[in-house]
């Protein structure tokens, strides 16, 4: 489908063939992004990996990404400060329980998350899960979601960035400078901590980049790892969350899925107790629900805008150089061809498959494909697999003020990003 959005020519693509063609076959054709107006704040769109060109500054951060960030040993040994987190979060939803009260899933999710997420960057919690702080925080992310989705003259119509008509990069370069600035100074910091002659290193990412930087093993510099910082957590704490609290949505409206997922930790982990990651392997019916959410809620329903970088021919249509591209995955996700009752929540459709989440099978791309397949999914999926093991496996649960489980609200809040529109709150029940 092509739609001609002001004077930009904008290619929708909802085909896992048509989807192919453009994150592997002519990946380096349409490898380049379309820069909308709202990252364009804070020169965000000149450092920020998702949005630069591919040159040797991107080669660099994705380098920094695959070999010194996300890379399995990396991720291994820092892996008990995750675990710690995770046992805060049972601690936390256990007092909710002992009150009798409800818990918001979403919130949460989210703040264990950032937290999850801090303590592997730079060995400490960002927020505490009890404070305002913490909404503050989800509230600041969310609201650069909201502004980098929201239809945007200046996206349309380039001659009026100038003016920035509704404020959106006004607006967006307040929230990056506050997150900017919290970053700069735990980096600083942690500079001046490591000039201490007693001071241990630790296994963190912070530590990790400075000696990358202090040792000249890559050209990169503070400005770089901030918007690196920038990128992990606003990219990584609300699709995170998001993808937990739709995954217990589903499991509290298709309780029989509930119950399997149950039985299986019950056999492969003592009852009530949260899950290692080492356990992940062992726990293929859990693999599936995951998989089984991100098919039918990618958070991100349109992969970041890819833009033709020559004129091209796709799939016998004729895409002119300087056009936008969008690849919609919530579209390929509820195909009828590739799936079989694409509408029905059905984890066992992906057990005893090979097909997962990693870009080599096109009708699931939650994280795209390609070149700029996203860096952040192993530690994502880590993530996301601990959180939902260890809450169905440590709680029962029932949903507030009774509601049946048909009558929980499915309905999706569209920004860049898709949440529920009505938060999911739930009771936990102690097993």
């Amino acid at each position: 489908m092509s739609l001609k959005l002001g004077s930009i020519l904008t290619i929708v693509v909802s085909s896992e063939t048509t989807a192919k063609e453009i994150l592997q076959k002519q990946d380096l054709t349409f490898c380049n992004r379309t820069i909308v107006d709202a990252v364009r704040a804070s020169q965000h769109y000149e450092v920020g990996l998702p949005w630069i060109p591919v040159s040797p500054l991107w080669r660099t951060l994705r380098k920094v990404c695959n070999s010194h960030i996300f890379a399995s040993i990396k991720l291994d040994a820092n892996e008990y400060l995750r675990r710690n987190k995770i046992q805060e979060l049972i601690a936390n939803v256990s007092e909710s329980c002992l009150k009798g009260e409800a818990v918001n899933i979403g919130q949460a999710a989210f703040d264990t998350t950032v937290n999850l997420l801090s303590n592997t960057v730079f060995s400490m919690d960002l927020v505490d899960p009890n404070s305002s702080i913490a909404r503050e925080f989800k509230k600041t992310v969310r609201g650069m979601m909201d502004e980098a989705g929201t239809p945007n003259l200046a996206d349309f119509f380039p001659l009026l960035r100038k003016i920035d008509p509704q404020g959106v990069r006004r607006r967006m370069t307040v929230r990056y400078e506050n997150l900017l600035n919290l970053f700069g100074n735990i980096f600083d910091e942690r500079l001046q901590s490591r000039k201490s002659q007693d001071y241990t290193a630790s296994n963190d990412v912070l530590d990790t980049l400075l000696h990358i930087i202090e040792d000249d093993i890559e050209e990169l510099n503070k400005t770089h790892v901030m918007h690196l910082f920038l990128v992990l957590f606003v990219a990584g704490t609300d699709t995170t969350s998001s993808t937990l609290e739709w995954a217990m949505a589903e499991l509290l409206q298709n309780p029989q899925v509930l119950l399997k997922a149950k039985k299986e930790l019950n056999q492969a982990i003592e009852k009530g107790k949260p899950i290692k990651e080492s356990d992940i392997n062992h726990l293929p019916y859990l693999q599936a629900i995951i998989k089984e959410t991100f098919r039918m809620h990618p958070v991100v329903p349109l992969l970041l805008p890819r833009r033709a970088g020559s004129d091209a021919d796709l799939c016998g249509f004729k895409v002119p150089k300087g056009s936008q591209v969008l690849v919609n995955v919530w579209a390929i996700g509820r195909d009828p061809s590739i799936w079989e009752n694409p509408n029905s929540f059905m984890p066992e459709r992906f057990l005893g498959c090979e097909i997962d989440v990693k870009g080599r099978d096109f009708g699931l791309i939650p994280f795209g494909a390609g070149r700029r397949i996203c860096p952040g999914l192993p530690l994502a999926n880590r993530m996301l697999h601990l959180m939902l093991g260890s809450l169905i496996n440590s709680f029962d649960w029932k949903l507030e003020g009774g509601i049946l489980p048909n009558k929980i609200n499915m309905e999706e809040k569209l920004a860049i990003t898709v949440q529920m529109a009505e938060p999911l709150r739930a009771i936990p029940v102690l097993v």
